[in-house]
């Protein structure tokens, strides 16, 4: 397991796209499991999320809003 900084999927549709800011999507997570890049499993405050990694920007894209996943469900 290894800390990075992520976006996530809620402080996303926080963020007014208009604006062009987005710095403030970011946040730290855990990342469980790295079997490939449309496969990530990331822990976002003790919540298990299905995630994504962008090798073009560098960074994990993480879905907290509908990507969770359920305590004892398939992973």
């Amino acid at each position: 397991m290894r800390t990075v900084q992520a976006n996530l999927r809620s402080l996303q549709e926080q963020t007014d796209p208009k604006s062009g800011d987005f710095g403030h999507r970011a946040a730290e997570v855990n990342i469980i499991s790295h079997v490939d890049n449309n496969n990530v499993i990331a822990e976002v405050q003790g919540v298990r999320c299905r995630a994504i990694f962008n090798p073009f920007v560098g960074q994990y894209f993480v879905d907290d809003v509908d990507g969770r996943i359920e305590e004892g469900g398939a992973q």
